[in-house]
């Protein structure tokens, strides 16, 4: 088993509710701490034989977590906040002891969890470069090797010899990234790097982690940007409420989250719209509109959310009063703002077949590629006859786009409205 870079068993975490968070200590804090755990542990044994037990002042931010991590392997941590994704490379950065279970590593790790984590603030840039070389087993040979590769890349050359106290929160983070990932680790773990900093700065920390990626070791990522992790990670793991929810491949790591959030979203409890007595109707008009089923590739229903790029497929239930041949049926994207974005109409079908029709009638609108940009948007349902508007249901449903790796770059657009295909060639 040779292979195996991390290997968690059992892991379990347990936090105190509304405990004080501790700051750095002192001498004279220590050895108070360590006079006053006699008195303690009796006083927690004489609560519990009185029977009052600390269950209800505790929370499990992890709970029995087991997986084993190969060598080489790029793993995406994913899950809502809360359920546990920091907590578990706290651990695996042995920064927090687990409640229960063990983590067994084999490598040099070096992490980059929160802003400035592993600096201390009154050191130098430069020294603190040195030190957490130091911490990972490093040579000063080696160290010196890649320094000045580390404050290139960081972008901090006229502060470095500051004190890492007095940097922003972007030059802690340039600083903290660039050491992470320069100082040769077996093992690297990142904890939403891409959260801070600048556009430019989240492309270079991308490059920089495929590079680490491709030279053979292993990442550990957690992100919320779903475009990244698809594209940097060959692996994927969700947590839920401190479990383990889901082990796989990245893409069926994003698959099941995603699902998950749509089952616990207010806007995503079906697929199935009912708009036969919709708020958003007019009064004005007479309720012909009935229903609305989504399904995206195959025929998974859409529960709210959708990858940016996939498949929509809208069926489209309502009702001819009398026969007629001219009747169109639409759908239309605002966002939040209430700006028009994307209108989906029956009328741009070249192949409609002729006749008149009456009755219940179904329209289905298949889009192959939604290519909104990630966001909510609120969709509104309409129906045309004669070419006058007969019904329609404004608001009908809400449809989260959410990122996914559709460039096949780990990239997206910060700005605009959609992506689109496009090639480029350098002559």
């Amino acid at each position: 088993m040779n292979d195996i870079a991390i290997r968690v068993e059992g892991l379990s975490k347990k936090y105190r509710i509304g405990a004080r968070q501790r700051g750095f200590n002192t001498l004279r804090d220590a050895l108070s701490t360590a006079a006053a755990a006699p008195f303690r542990k009796l006083r927690a044994r004489s609560s519990n034989s009185n029977g009052h037990s600390p269950n209800g002042n505790h929370i499990w931010a992890l709970r029995d977590v087991s997986f084993e991590v190969k060598r080489g392997d790029v793993v995406g941590i994913i899950g809502r906040n809360g359920a546990g994704k920091s907590t578990l490379l706290k651990i695996l950065t042995r920064i927090t002891e687990p409640t229960s279970g063990y983590a067994d590593i084999k490598g040099r790790v070096a992490s980059l969890l929160e802003v400035g984590t592993g600096f201390h603030p009154e050191l130098s840039g430069r020294d603190n470069i040195h030190l957490n070389g130091a911490i990972l087993g490093m040579k000063r040979a080696e160290i010196e090797r890649k320094f000045d590769e580390i404050v290139a890349f960081s972008e901090i050359d006229k502060f470095i010899d500051t004190p890492v106290k007095h940097y922003s929160s972007g030059m802690y983070l340039r600083l903290a990234f660039a050491v992470a990932a320069h100082l040769e680790p077996e093992i690297l773990l990142v904890d939403e790097v891409l959260a801070v900093g600048d556009a430019s700065f989240q492309r270079k920390c991308l490059g920089k982690m495929e590079d680490v990626a491709r030279q053979g070791r292993t990442v550990f990522f957690v992100s919320h940007n779903m475009a990244a992790v698809e594209y940097l990670c060959d692996k994927g793991i969700a947590l839920q409420d401190g479990k383990l929810a889901f082990s796989g491949t990245a893409s069926q790591a994003i698959n099941y989250y995603l699902h998950q959030v749509d089952k616990g979203s207010a806007a995503g409890r079906s697929n199935v719209i009912d708009l036969s007595n919709s708020a958003g109707r007019p009064s004005k008009f007479h309720q012909l509109l009935e229903r609305v089923e989504l399904f995206t590739t195959d025929d998974k229903p859409v529960n709210g959310s959708l990858r940016m790029g996939d498949t929509l497929r809208a069926h489209l239930h309502f009702r001819l009063e009398k026969p007629t041949s001219h009747f169109e049926c639409s759908l239309a994207f605002d966002n939040l703002l209430g700006q028009r974005i994307l209108i989906a109409n029956s009328g741009f079908e070249p192949n409609r077949p002729m006749g008149r029709w009456a009755g219940e009638q179904e329209f289905v609108c298949e889009i192959p590629s939604l290519t909104l940009l990630p966001g909510e948007y609120k969709v509104k349902v309409a129906l045309d006859i004669e070419n006058l508007p007969a019904d329609n249901v404004e608001d009908a449903f809400r449809l989260t786009i959410v990122e996914s790796d559709y460039y096949g770059t780990g990239k997206v657009p910060q700005k605009g409205l959609f992506v689109l295909k496009q090639s480029w060639r350098l002559r």
